[in-house]
């Protein structure tokens, strides 16, 4: 994290990481205070006050692992149930951490979010 703010760096892509998971309020944190943009790679993180989250909602994802365990306890062959992809998504933006790094969002962004937190 040190390298971005000695780099100057425009903006912070987080991966997803058990490691990076841990530090989750360190480097929303670190974002809020350099004043980066960043996106997250969970619906956590910008309820932690980050910035951005886009990607596979989490709870359907879930749900649907739940139909995958009940077809293999009713005798089902894990080997030939077919993979899924995610269906469902979700794009959330915190409007506080917008605030705070001094970041305008478009209107035609804020439309397309499935969540905005004020």
């Amino acid at each position: 994290m040190d390298i971005a703010a000695k780099r100057r760096a425009d903006g912070v892509l987080v991966l997803a990481s058990g490691v990076l998971g841990t530090q989750r309020a360190q480097i929303v944190e670190f974002a809020g205070k350099n004043r980066l943009p960043a996106m997250y790679p969970s619906n956590q993180y910008v309820e932690d006050g980050g910035l951005m989250f886009y990607g596979v909602n989490a709870l359907d994802l879930e749900r649907r692992a739940a139909t995958y365990v009940d077809k293999i306890l009713k005798g089902a062959k894990a080997a030939v149930l077919p993979v899924e992809q995610p269906k469902t998504f979700e794009f959330i933006i915190n409007l506080k951490a917008a605030k705070q790094i001094g970041l305008t969002i478009p209107s035609q962004l804020l439309a397309r979010a499935d969540k905005v937190i004020k």
